[in-house]
């Protein structure tokens, strides 16, 4: 699970870098490229108009300028011109008249009906050379045409001649040029994304690294290092985490071997204190009032007493001390005996402890049975403690083929959800207003784990909470 939550953030900052880096380059390079094959357009199609206009505003200059003829004879002119046109290949040039009917073009007499591009009357009217990018309205091609006015020496426009050409080369430049751009941008992003996978991993790699070992931290590993080779601000966030780590394994040991030190120091003085209570409890000539206060001297000792025996437990468990003394039991007998011993203090506050029997054959397991009383009780002891509200705790074992189950169940209030996950942990205690240490749980959680068992807590249904401990038969 630990690795899955690595892989998924890591794959989360690859998806940030992708959208927040990669998408912005990508986006910038479009950019890039229209501009650059918008300015290649340009660049062509001014060209190309610049040109057109040249040759219209020269042809019309010159019959202008040098033909003085009469006005039969000048339309004449303008014809015969555009029928021996040089330039036929790439241009063709048509002489129109002023009512927009083709009247003569380079491509011969029947060169096709008359065009109906705005510029030529634009032309007319304008009396200048007017430009036209865009399709043929009878062909559906784009062309690029010019049209200049022919003005007689009276000064009348009898009409254009117009030279128009098709834009099919130009535009198959231009779309080699955005192709050659797209190749080059896909290029830059290649070379982007390969740098950029390797700069990643040398990122993620030691960010995985580090969050694994940071979790294992938080899961009570204290004292684990995390070995990088950077030396950059990972490497420093490295070294801040392995020396925080082991502050936090120095500060544990020092607190176990404190509590171990003073449960061990507490052990005495509470033996004696059960010693005596129980001897002056003997007296049969003491007054009421002072066994009453023998008695809560003597419960308070005895509990006082179960908590040093946890705390000592958990000492053991932190610095690997804790040992099984482990024997074929028989485990339901134990677990009889242990209920029968408990039963009798739940019934002081009106809990019932229900034990289901059943005859099912349920087999000798190898296990330490000191260590599995001292589960059961703690159990039992929680269930009064926290579910007694219910006034009844209800609880079997049985045998599924591969592991004796034994199962506690109280009536009480049940635990949070939130919480559910939290409470085998050390020193959790939740919202729980029942005094204790919070340790319990987690040595019990800890002695079944030592005999390759499980043990899970959940709320039942209809409320309380379900406690299940599961022994494999065979270990």
């Amino acid at each position: 699970m630990k690795d899955l939550k690595s892989v998924i953030h890591v794959g989360g900052l690859r998806k940030r870098w992708l959208l927040n880096t990669a998408s912005v380059v990508l986006a910038l390079g479009l950019v890039c490229v229209m501009a650059v094959t918008a300015s290649f357009a340009a660049y062509y199609y001014s060209n190309m108009e610049s040109d057109m206009k040249y040759r219209a505003k020269t042809t019309t200059d010159f019959f202008a300028a040098y033909v003085d003829q009469t006005y039969n004879e000048y339309y004449q002119s303008c014809i015969t011109y555009a029928q021996t046109f040089e330039d036929k290949d790439t241009i063709e040039l048509q002489f129109i008249n002023r009512d927009g009917k083709l009247v003569a073009s380079s491509y011969g007499q029947w060169a096709g009906e008359s065009p109906s591009t705005p510029e030529i009357a634009g032309a007319v009217e304008s009396r200048y050379p007017v430009p036209y990018l865009g399709k043929d309205p009878s062909t559906g091609e784009r062309i690029m045409a010019v049209s200049s006015p022919m003005i007689y020496s009276s000064g009348e426009v009898i009409g254009v001649l117009r030279y128009v050409t098709s834009t099919r080369k130009v535009d198959a430049q231009i779309l080699q040029v955005a192709l050659v751009s797209m190749m080059v941008l896909t290029a830059v992003m290649a070379v982007v994304l390969l740098s950029s996978s390797f700069f990643l991993r040398s990122v993620m790699n030691p960010v995985a690294e580090i969050t694994e070992k940071a979790q294992r931290i938080a899961s009570g590993s204290y004292g684990v290092q995390i070995q990088t080779k950077y030396r950059d601000e990972i490497g420093d966030l490295a070294d801040t985490i392995n020396e925080m780590s082991n502050k936090i394994a120095q500060n544990e040991k020092m607190q176990a071997e404190f509590i171990s030190q003073l449960s061990h120091e507490l052990r005495t003085p509470l033996t004696v204190i059960n010693g005596w209570s129980e001897t002056l409890l003997a007296d049969e000539n003491m007054d009421a009032e002072t066994r009453q206060g023998m008695k809560i001297i003597s419960s308070e000792a005895k509990r006082l007493t179960e908590m040093v025996m946890d705390l000592l437990d958990f000492t053991r468990m932190q610095d690997g001390r804790m040992t099984l003394a482990v024997e074929m039991t028989d485990l339901r007998s134990e677990y009889e005996d242990t209920v029968f011993m408990y039963g009798s203090r739940p019934s002081q506050d009106g809990i019932q402890l229900i034990y289901q029997e059943n005859d099912e054959d349920i087999p000798e397991i190898p296990c330490d049975p000191q260590r599995m009383r001292q589960v059961f009780l703690n159990i039992l002891d929680n269930a009064a403690k926290h579910g007694g509200a219910g006034k009844r705790i209800e609880t079997d074992m049985h045998f599924d083929g591969e592991n004796v189950v034994v199962r506690i169940r109280d009536f009480g209030p049940g635990i949070p959800e939130d919480e559910l996950p939290l409470v085998k942990k050390k020193f959790y205690k939740g919202s729980s207003s029942v005094r204790g240490t919070g340790i319990g749980l987690a040595v019990c959680d800890e002695i079944v784990e030592m005999h390759g068992g499980t043990l899970t807590l959940e709320n039942a249904e209809g409320g309380g909470t379900l406690v299940t401990v599961r022994l494999p038969a065979a270990h």
